[in-house]
């Protein structure tokens, strides 16, 4: 298995700089608490000519107290007979549909509210509130838990506009989840040369979302993920870092193992998601873990598939990046949204 990309020594920091690093044409990275980044780029979005990206480092840092372990979950109990959910024909044709879910309304009957991190960029928030949400941006901990009275169907942590960092990371989580806010991150995968990688390790990014049930326990991982050397060089990062990894290659196979798994995080490639048939969502919310694992999903549509045999070698890693922003991953994000803010309707009963 490769190598994962090297960590960055403390103080280290991932900017996104102006015109020209790196083309317009490659995926972008986000941060992910190794460090604080440089102040995001304008809000004119993904596209915009001259999105770069570089490492920069800066000066020693200063000396920072231990910090205090953060408050985990409680131990999930594992049910004796989970639901079980009928799987779809594999192959099947995944259709948009004519009628995309959408969010049950406030309990005053206005649009939902969907807690986001960091601001969304304007044709984002636009899908959104097209969608029936109302997107309220949340920073810490403290205003997660001033939203929850208001019911919001989840957090949506989609690092397009501007920095994110570990440690807020965590904290947001940790709020969300303790108060039964289902939490979606997205993320995209770059690849290249170690030297070259531009963007932390995923397994920063991931390691960071995942509750465990206690301290001598190791979070467990559900990666579904169809192509064998990006699935390799995932699980080989992951593991690294301690982490207890459950490989699917497609939904019917990710709802087939997660019974015995009980994941603490979900890992999907976005492509991977039925939009409009029963899969690994309705499993979580008919076990009564939708609120409590963390769903990353992916887009890797801008990875050459005549490089990926190289992850194998270790002639090149993968590291995080921007989500591509097509039409297409823009839809299937928001439908992913609807569909959670659709489900969350008895969440918010058994919360209330």
């Amino acid at each position: 298995l490769p190598s994962a990309a090297p960590a960055l020594p403390d103080g280290a920091a991932l900017a996104l700089p102006g015109a020209g690093d790196h083309g317009e044409g490659g995926p972008q990275p986000v941060g992910t608490g190794l460090g604080e980044l440089a102040p995001p780029r304008p809000l004119g979005g993904p596209g915009a000519p001259g999105a770069g990206v570089q490492v920069s480092q800066l000066g020693a840092p200063e000396a920072l107290p231990v910090p205090r372990p953060m408050a985990e979950l409680p131990a999930a109990p594992v049910p004796a007979a989970p639901a079980a959910l009928p799987i779809a024909p594999a192959g099947g044709h995944d259709e948009a549909g004519e009628h995309p879910p959408v969010p049950a309304p406030a309990p005053d009957g206005g649009p939902r509210r969907l807690l986001v991190w960091p601001e969304p960029d304007p044709a984002t928030r636009q899908a959104l509130q097209d969608r029936g949400y109302r997107p309220v941006i949340v920073r810490s901990r403290e205003e997660v838990d001033a939203q929850v009275a208001g019911f919001p169907a989840a957090l949506f942590v989609d690092p397009l506009t501007g920095p994110i960092t570990r440690t807020a990371l965590q904290s947001l989580r940790t709020a969300a989840l303790n108060s039964r806010v289902p939490v979606v991150v997205t993320a995209g995968l770059g690849q290249s040369t170690r030297d070259a990688a531009y963007g932390a390790d995923p397994a920063v990014l991931l390691r960071a979302l995942a509750p465990r049930d206690g301290e001598n326990h190791a979070p467990r991982v559900l990666l579904v993920e169809g192509d064998p050397d990006i699935a390799a060089a995932m699980i080989g990062s992951l593991e690294r870092r301690g982490m207890h990894v459950e490989h699917a290659v497609d939904e019917n196979d990710a709802v087939a193992r997660a019974s015995s798994v009980q994941p603490n995080l979900v890992v999907m490639d976005l492509l991977q998601i039925r939009r409009r048939r029963v899969g690994l969502l309705d499993w979580l919310r008919a076990n009564d873990r939708l609120h409590r694992t963390p769903l990353v999903v992916y887009t890797s549509v801008d990875l050459d598939p005549r490089e990926l045999p190289r992850l194998r070698t270790g002639e090149t890693v993968l590291f995080l990046a921007e989500r591509s922003t097509s039409e297409d991953v823009q839809s299937r994000i928001v439908d992913l949204l609807g569909r959670i803010g659709a489900m969350g309707e008895a969440g918010v009963a058994a919360a209330g």
